[in-house]
C-alpha cells in the first residue's frame, strides 16, 4: 500500500466515523425536540381546560380564531 492510498483509506474512515457521530447527536436533538413539542401541548390542553381560553389566544392569536376580527383584518379570505 502506498502513502496516498493509505491517506484516503484514513480519511474515509475518518469520514464515516463523523457521520455516524453527527447522525448520533442529530438523533437525540430530534428526540429532544419531539419530546419538547409533546410536553408543550399537553400544557397547552391542560391550560385550556383550566382557564377556558385556546391555545390560539393563550399565544396571542386568539383574533384569528375569531371570526369577526379575522373577517375585519381581512386575515380570511371567506369571510360571511
Amino acid at each position: 500500500m502506498t502513502d496516498s492510498s493509505a491517506t484516503a483509506s484514513a480519511s474515509a474512515f475518518q469520514g464515516d466515523s463523523e457521520r455516524a457521530i453527527h447522525m448520533e447527536q442529530l438523533k437525540r436533538v430530534e428526540l429532544f425536540n419531539g419530546r419538547a413539542a409533546m410536553i408543550g401541548l399537553v400544557i397547552g390542553v391542560l391550560t385550556e381546560a383550566i382557564t377556558g381560553s385556546g391555545i390560539a389566544h393563550q399565544i396571542g392569536l386568539g383574533a384569528l380564531t375569531d371570526g369577526y376580527a379575522a373577517c375585519r383584518t381581512q386575515f380570511l379570505p371567506f369571510c360571511f
